[in-house]
């Protein structure tokens, strides 16, 4: 049984952070996305890694919906949404994007062919 002390001790916040990879704020932020049948919808990314990133877009997606990204005008990209919150979606890649792509967008360098 817990005494009247401990109920009520401070603990330290859960860590949030669950990624397998960190994440990086991007330079190069021109993004689409698109959901099967559906027009690309113009997004604007937020952060990525090798294996996700997050969106702000206006378009409504579900968890675990199926979609095309369209990076800095770059190839398209299948990912899975992971989550949606106020405009923002996480989708992780179904495949890891190669570094070189990362490095590109988070240094601001030229579009990704």
């Amino acid at each position: 049984m817990a005494s009247r002390w401990s109920a009520y001790r401070p603990c330290e916040p859960a860590s949030l952070e669950q990624r397998g990879a960190v994440r990086y704020p991007v330079l190069v932020t021109r993004a689409t996305i698109r959901a099967h049948g559906e027009q690309p919808a113009t997004a604007t990314l937020k952060d990525l890694s090798t294996f996700g990133c997050r969106l702000a877009t206006a378009g409504d997606y579900d968890g675990g919906e199926r979609v095309w990204l369209r990076l800095s005008g770059g190839l398209p990209i299948s990912a899975t949404v992971v989550w949606t919150a106020d405009g923002l979606a996480g989708c992780r890649f179904d495949q890891p994007i190669e570094r070189e792509v990362v490095r590109s967008l988070t240094l601001g360098l030229a579009a990704v062919a």
